[in-house]
């Protein structure tokens, strides 16, 4: 790779980086903003909300990356024309595939980047997060007794928790029981502890007051204890087996499904239609850096307008990822539907690098410019300041 080249690279490179990395973390924080109660009423840590949420990242990579290869390409054209380095490297006999060449190295760099996220990467993310997401719905603790609040466990049964100490201690503890139409159970305690052991999970309240108040009578019989326990293993959910969704299958769980998978018996449709979704994860970055090369590459003068390329850039890239997601959609139900995306990912590099080849200059019909042009015109004048 000669210089030029390796400029190109570094360049192209670097701009994938900043944009991936911005995107993510734009796209991160407000996804992640959702789950700010997992912080705030469950008492976890900072460290510990930014790792379960930074679970989806890998997920929101495999959607972002071509996109962000896109903008990158695109930008890296933009000023190479502004510059007039295309127009001087072709003038020097450098011919536009000899240019693509560097642009295509970091699509296939992006391409296997894209295709270790896929296969292993995204659907672990998700995998963590689906278990960490199952042991917090087992979890009493986590879930049901939060402080400052009033928590229905089961019809009849409501119980609040005043605060919550460091070593775990809770304090401020009340509990009304009126599942048993016959009798009313009401417990005040200055504090209580969780038990779990073989038996359950127990409320091990200590120092409180009892009260039960029998239906039919008019005053209630009231006990003073110094250590009280409420079995609360009712309403645990306890050990859950987890069952992994289609998304969070492995890539050869998917290429070699086992026949004993419920999921893949009930809905061996989705199954393929994620199989071949997949499998193209890794060509859309190729495609879009060909589509972006086949508008935005050729040499051109200061005064020939790059927008109306941009947009054409822009469009392609859209139809064909809009054609792959009707194909896996449709595809789940129509299995033929899913050679389309294909179909279409062929054409797209078959005319992309025969564009690229000869070196043409792609634009839009002169009398649709022409319209857009005296449109943009009018609308200017319109709004601008008198």
């Amino acid at each position: 790779m000669g210089s030029i080249n390796r400029y190109i690279f570094r360049a192209t490179f670097g701009a994938f980086l900043v944009v991936l990395v911005s995107l993510t973390a734009v796209i991160w924080v407000t996804q992640a903003l959702r789950d700010i109660d997992i912080m705030t009423n469950q008492g976890q840590t900072i460290l510990v909300f930014v790792g379960i949420t930074g679970l989806i990242i890998p997920l929101l990579v495999l959607v972002i990356a071509p996109i962000a290869l896109l903008i990158a390409v695109a930008h890296m054209l933009h000023k190479m024309s502004t510059d007039s380095e295309i127009i001087v490297l072709n003038a020097s006999g450098m011919s536009p595939w000899v240019l693509f060449r560097a642009f295509m190295l970091v699509g296939l760099v992006v391409a296997l980047f894209v295709s270790a996220i896929s296969a292993y990467f995204a659907p672990k993310g998700l995998r963590m997060l689906r278990d960490w997401l199952t042991e917090v719905n087992a979890n009493v603790v986590s879930t049901v007794l939060q402080p400052g609040r009033f928590t229905s466990l089961e019809n009849g049964v409501t119980l609040y928790i005043r605060e919550r100490s460091r070593s775990g201690q809770l304090l401020g503890i009340f509990l009304d029981d009126r599942r048993n139409p016959k009798e009313r159970l009401t417990v005040l305690a200055e504090s209580g502890e969780l038990l779990d052991n073989k038996k359950g999970t127990f409320l091990v309240l200590q120092k409180g007051l009892l009260q039960r108040h029998q239906a039919g009578q008019r005053d209630p019989t009231m006990v003073s204890f110094e250590r009280y326990g409420f079995d609360l293993s009712q309403f645990a959910g306890g050990p859950q087996a987890v069952r992994y969704s289609i998304r969070e299958r492995y890539l050869w769980q998917l290429l070699f499904p086992s026949r004993n998978d419920r999921l893949y018996v009930e809905e061996p449709g989705a199954f393929r239609a994620e199989l071949h979704d997949r499998l193209m994860a890794p060509f859309y970055p190729l495609a879009f850096v060909v589509i972006a090369f086949a508008y935005l590459g050729a040499p051109r003068t200061n005064r020939q307008s790059r927008t109306m390329s941009m947009l054409g850039a822009i469009g392609g890239v859209a139809l064909l990822r809009l054609a792959g997601f009707a194909s896996t959609v449709f595809g789940a139900k129509m299995p033929w539907m899913l050679a389309v995306q294909y179909v279409v990912l062929a054409i797209t590099f078959g005319l992309g690098l025969y564009v690229i080849r000869i070196g043409l200059i792609v634009e839009p019909p002169a009398f649709l410019t022409n319209f857009l042009n005296a449109l943009t015109e009018r609308i200017s004048r319109r709004f601008a300041p008198s």
